[in-house]
């Protein structure tokens, strides 16, 4: 009785529990706690390959060893991940799987912005003013704070595991704004990178939710010029020895293209959005990569990076072009940045998976718009001017996906064939879709005529499927010995006719039981034909399968005439 009592007030108060929108939990992958024993400021960088001259420990915060002394690039670790990158070090990575992602779009895994350019290199100018954020303890969640933006954005959950050791910097699309770790607490720098008290070790894993915003080009190419003064003070920096050079020469680009363009009818350059675009597609065409990777000298002790690529060598090394673009940019007033991280990394559409490799990391620049925050260009060659993001179609995104692993395997002339005849059915279907959608808002004669075409794309869609199932049979039964085939055809018009044999029925106990449905010179036929295919299947004995043919060929004749007297006759009493 108390058992039951009990019972009965547990449902009433879960029936009376109110159920508002965020009454819901969220749990998402996480590996289990970290134990930190010292306390964490946030401000030091732990990258195992970046080590700083003197120093044997994996800490650093310095822009790493002399280039010109013999040090280069770690064959592991991508030299971007630390609070000063110097770009005179020379070198190339020995590729590795660092981390596996599951994420509802794909992106730009970023891990670290700067600010301030050092004429060799980059760094991080306000190191010291990170701002750390806990979990309670009895959770794993963090609450961020992503920057406050008005344009239309969207919430994407991605989930890390790490696979090989990384520094203590966090991958994340842009904007975080929760994340589920397993260490006490995280910090995030002024740049809005994120920071593990501890160095990302293998099998770690954690998932971010973060708010990405779409890109819409028509939006920024209106954004506002008005910059507020924390973003002048940091983005527009340019050493004073090359910003006159570096504006010029900009300057020319943009204008020698409005010359030719304005004349073919089309618009000048003159939002910070469009010029970004071609500065980016203008060094992609016009600089290029050394031939041998160590061909490039290092600069010298007085030798400006930006300089050098733009006027002495007509190119550099794939994070050079980053650089550039963001120096160019600032220049001519439109506030920049460079940033590094990830590549998306390869797809695989079994597993769903991004398998991300160190030789993925490499820097881009992020351009400001007010507004609307920071957004990507890639001025690589060879790398996608845009980076994808949730403002691309996902209709067909893991197709797409599977397709972009088959084409890596096929000759270049037959995948881009393949590919201008998938783009085409596809836009077709994509244009049919939205047609169709449309006829909902003409009113009732937009509803009938939708109708009328489920209507008979349902019936043609039936009548397609019978004949392929149609098809299919016959193939299957075109493969059979005579006799087997001739069985497998009575036992399929049987079945239409409702007569199903059972699984576990042998061919003459069907045949017995048939005298209960049929008349006996239908059983007769049925009971031959059984017994032809047993004494084929189990005794080697060819029976007369040509006048077992005939025999029901014409029992079939007889039955279909005989079902239409019933019908005429059935007609007639009415």
């Amino acid at each position: 009785m108390l058992v039951r009592d009990l019972y009965c007030l547990g449902l009433t108060v879960f029936a009376v529990l109110p159920r508002f929108p965020g009454y819901q939990i969220r749990t998402f992958p996480v590996s289990a706690p970290i134990d930190i024993q010292e306390n964490f400021d946030g401000r030091s960088i732990i990258n195992p390959g970046y080590v700083r001259e003197g120093s044997g420990g994996g800490t650093s915060g310095g822009s790493g060893t002399d280039a010109q002394a013999g040090t280069g690039i770690d064959e592991t670790f991508y030299y971007g991940f630390n609070s000063e990158i110097n770009q005179n070090l020379r070198g190339e990575m020995k590729p590795k799987v660092v981390m596996r992602v599951r994420s509802q779009a794909e992106g730009f895994w970023r891990v670290l912005g700067f600010d301030r350019y050092t004429g060799k290199g980059w760094e991080i100018s306000r190191n010291e003013q990170v701002v750390n954020h806990k979990r309670p303890s009895w959770s794993y969640q963090i609450f961020l704070s992503p920057p406050a933006i008005s344009g239309e954005s969207q919430e994407v959950v991605q989930t890390y595991t790490v696979v090989s050791e990384l520094p203590n910097l966090i991958p994340a699309l842009a904007n975080p704004k929760q994340i589920f770790f397993p260490a006490p607490e995280i910090a995030v720098d002024p740049e809005g990178g994120l920071r593990s008290p501890v160095g990302l070790s293998k099998d770690l894993t954690y998932t971010v939710i973060s708010q990405v915003p779409y890109r819409d080009r028509t939006l920024l190419g209106e954004a506002s010029t008005d910059y507020p003064q924390n973003i002048r003070n940091y983005y527009l920096q340019i050493p004073p020895k090359i910003a006159t050079r570096v504006q010029q020469q900009t300057q020319e680009i943009l204008a020698n293209y409005n010359q030719q363009r304005v004349g073919q009818s089309e618009k000048a350059l003159t939002s910070p959005y469009e010029q970004a675009l071609y500065l980016a597609q203008y060094l992609k065409q016009n600089y290029t990569f050394p031939e041998n990777p160590l061909d490039l000298p290092y600069l010298a002790e007085n030798e400006d990076l930006v300089e050098a690529f733009l006027f002495k060598h007509k190119g550099g090394y794939p994070d050079h072009f980053s650089t550039v673009l963001t120096i160019m940019l600032r220049s001519i007033g439109i506030p920049a940045r460079l940033t590094v991280g990830f590549s998306p990394g390869e797809f695989n559409p079994f597993t769903g998976l991004y398998i991300v490799r160190n030789t993925d990391a490499y820097a881009l620049t992020e351009v400001y718009f007010p507004e609307y925050g920071w957004f990507a260009f890639d001025p690589i060659p060879g790398h996608p001017l845009i980076l994808p993001s949730v403002e691309e179609s996902q209709t067909f995104s893991i197709l797409q996906k599977f397709w972009q692993w088959i084409a890596g395997w096929l000759p270049s002339p037959v995948s881009g064939f393949l590919n201008t005849l998938f783009t085409v059915v596809f836009n077709w279907i994509t244009a049919a879709i939205a047609w169709f959608i449309a006829l909902f808002s003409q009113g009732w004669w937009g509803v009938f005529t939708s109708l009328m075409i489920i209507t008979g794309i349902s019936f043609l869609s039936w009548l397609g499927l019978q004949q392929w199932r149609g098809w299919c049979r016959k193939r299957v039964l075109a493969k059979l010995h005579p006799v087997e085939r001739l069985y497998q055809q009575m036992l399929y018009w049987t079945a239409t006719q409702g007569f199903h044999k059972h699984p576990a029925q042998t061919p003459l106990e069907y045949a017995r039981i048939s005298h209960q449905y049929y008349p006996a010179i239908v059983a007769k036929v049925i009971e031959e034909i059984c017994q032809a295919y047993i004494s084929w299947r189990y005794g080697g004995q060819l029976p007369d399968i040509e006048e077992l043919k005939i025999q029901w060929q014409t029992l079939k004749k007889e039955q279909l005439s005989s079902c239409k007297n019933r019908k005429r006759g059935y007609k007639t009493t009415m």
